[in-house]
């Protein structure tokens, strides 16, 4: 199949893509301490180089004590870190590519007592895991408040050590996401109560990035109907549902909305074609990025298990995309075992792309 719609050049303000690929963004845990290292900064650079048009990172943490429960997980603040991550984007850029830092606190997922501040308490919403499971004290309003300014100044680095945007990580059940959950969010104050409620945290959020970036840096958004604690969780069960959503975090100065699916050819409601992404750039007539299982024949899901998954064709995107159904598509575990990925789909080398096993989980080439 012609797959010129997905090396069509991408261009939003000064963010200038030389096609519609993304690298999807991908938990390593190859950062001791939360130092990126040169190893890192080679394995971004060897995926601009295989053709990818924008990567977006592994989640990167606000510099908040409780942001995650692993040391490896890399940190985006202080100097040390923001020094590797610099590396990192001049080694992408000198292969001209362009790259985003995810920036991400995992919330109630973190286990107390694991990660670089073992005493600190976990944050929450409302102090639950999941539906009436409660562990912890849930977020004062003043915790929020600085929570809101930690997102705003990894941002504000981003732009300075010279990044191309940011991606704010607000899917999967993690903090973000938690505040959207009714499951896990039954506050009574304005961060509580119906979805625009509950969306309040990530509107303030975006505004405060966007305060601190100006107009010219792109912010990206990734959200999720499904989250680690329910795979079948949804937000929103109507294109009206949707919009309620999506409207007021469009408004508050996201440029592109990253919409994650398990599988990106299944239709979000019945009676339409569109998946998750469609339907949200439909809606807010932002560009979108889907993604779930590109170029695979099993769905992520199955790395869990310890099980890898076949190459498989990609006329179905294709399909999609030259219905001018979302603006781009990110590939994420077909990326770690192909480098080049990319390239070998424009010159149509799908029979030299290997399978994707589960070791390479655990490596960073």
């Amino acid at each position: 199949m012609n797959n010129s719609a997905l090396f069509t050049p991408f261009e939003l303000g000064q963010l200038k893509l030389a096609n519609r690929t993304v690298m999807a963004p991908m938990t390593r845990a190859f950062s001791p301490n939360g130092i990126p290292t040169a190893d890192v900064a080679e394995y971004y650079r060897k995926r601009a180089e295989g053709g990818v048009g924008l990567i977006i990172t592994e989640g990167t943490l606000i510099n908040h004590p409780s942001a995650t429960d692993n040391t490896s997980h890399p940190s985006f603040f202080g100097e040390e870190a923001l020094a590797g991550w610099k590396k990192v984007v001049e080694a992408v850029h000198s292969v001209g590519g362009k790259i985003m830092p995810q920036i991400w606190h995992v919330g109630a997922t973190r286990k107390p007592g694991t990660g670089p501040v073992p005493d600190a308490p976990s944050a929450s919403p409302s102090g639950l895991v999941a539906k009436d499971k409660k562990k912890y004290e849930p977020l004062t309003t003043q915790e929020i408040e600085g929570l809101i300014a930690d997102y705003a100044q990894a941002a504000f680095d981003a732009k300075q050590i010279g990044f191309d945007g940011v991606e704010i990580h607000g899917a999967h059940g993690y903090l973000i996401d938690q505040f959207f959950w009714a499951e896990t969010n039954v506050r009574t104050d304005k961060y509580g109560g119906s979805l625009a409620a509950r969306s309040q945290f990530a509107i303030e959020i975006v505004k405060a990035v966007r305060k601190r970036v100006g107009e010219d840096f792109p912010i990206v958004f990734r959200w999720s109907q499904w989250k680690q604690q329910n795979y079948d969780a949804r937000l929103c069960d109507t294109p009206e549902e949707l919009a309620a959503f999506l409207k007021p975090l469009s408004d508050a100065g996201v440029d592109i909305f990253h919409c994650s699916q398990r599988r990106f050819w299944e239709p979000e409601f019945e009676g339409s074609d569109l998946n998750l992404a469609g339907w949200t750039k439909k809606i807010t007539g932002k560009p979108t990025i889907s993604v779930g299982s590109v170029g695979l024949d099993q769905e992520f899901i199955s790395a869990f298990r310890g099980e890898g998954a076949g190459v498989a064709n990609i006329d179905n995107l294709l399909e999609k995309m030259n219905r001018n159904e979302f603006d781009l598509i990110a590939i994420g575990r077909a990326l770690l075992a192909n480098s080049d990925w990319v390239n070998k789909i424009k010159h149509g080398q799908i029979d030299q792309l290997q399978p994707f096993t589960i070791e390479h989980v655990g490596q960073l080439s």
